[in-house]
């Protein structure tokens, strides 16, 4: 469909490079279609995948799947409000489904900082709404299926809205479990360096985490120099 229906309508080239972040990636991995093994259609053990071939698969898929992440910095270009759209963001709205799409979902995060629910309101309502445990924090996501007929009755436009019912105060957000700061020290390629600040401020849990560094152009990075500090003690990367 490119950018004649579905979601990619979205992505007008002028408001996501001009966002605070935006990201593209292609994911591109082998998926077993037939095997010789019976065991392979029931669950793999532990710790293995039941995606990825081994000797006995007799045919392999490709499977691509392609993401786009994108921050917009709504709360400083809306002078202080947290108020939002996809209008607003995007400059445009969805119309509908791409036909060849067997899912096309929007997924609002309406979860509450605290017990008034109240505070939230999202327009159009919601085809459903969806449950998950996110880092053992319980979230509310508000579902926008594109392929529900009743979603564009009333319009040919979905232009979702998430806008509070009274002004917020201005204390800070919420800092999330896992966060990461990261600067560029010293300068040249012998004192320039790249320091990754990552924290877990779960009382009790740990998580893995899978960190991509963008270097800049101007820094020339080498691998026997690599530090990693945890806890005031030194890890010896593999």
């Amino acid at each position: 469909c490119s950018p004649q229906a579905g979601l990619a309508v979205l992505l007008k080239a002028e408001r996501l490079f001009h966002s605070s972040y935006h990201s593209q990636a292609v994911h591109i991995r082998p998926v077993c279609r037939v095997s010789t093994r019976l065991t392979s259609l029931l669950e793999p053990p532990k710790g293995k995948s039941k995606a990825t071939p081994d000797a006995s698969c007799m045919a392999v898929s490709w499977e691509l799947r392609q993401t786009l992440t994108v921050v917009f910095d709504v709360f400083s270009s809306s002078q202080g409000k947290k108020d939002w759209s996809l209008f607003k963001m995007f400059s445009r709205t969805l119309t509908d489904a791409c036909p060849l799409a067997s899912q096309s979902k929007v997924y609002v995060d309406i979860s509450p900082k605290t017990k008034e629910k109240e505070l939230l309101e999202v327009t159009p309502p919601p085809t459903s709404l969806h449950e998950a445990v996110v880092q053992g924090d319980k979230k509310t996501y508000a579902v926008y299926d594109l392929l529900s007929p009743s979603l564009f009755n009333t319009s040919r436009s979905l232009n979702v809205q998430l806008k509070w019912k009274r002004p917020q105060d201005s204390s800070e957000m919420p800092i999330p479990i896992l966060h990461a700061q990261r600067y560029v020290g010293g300068y040249g390629l012998q004192t320039g360096e790249i320091c990754t600040l990552i924290y877990n401020t779960h009382p009790y849990r740990a998580f893995p985490v899978i960190l991509l560094e963008t270097v800049p152009w101007y820094l020339r990075l080498y691998v026997h120099t690599l530090t990693i500090i945890t806890k005031g003690k030194e890890n010896k990367p593999s």
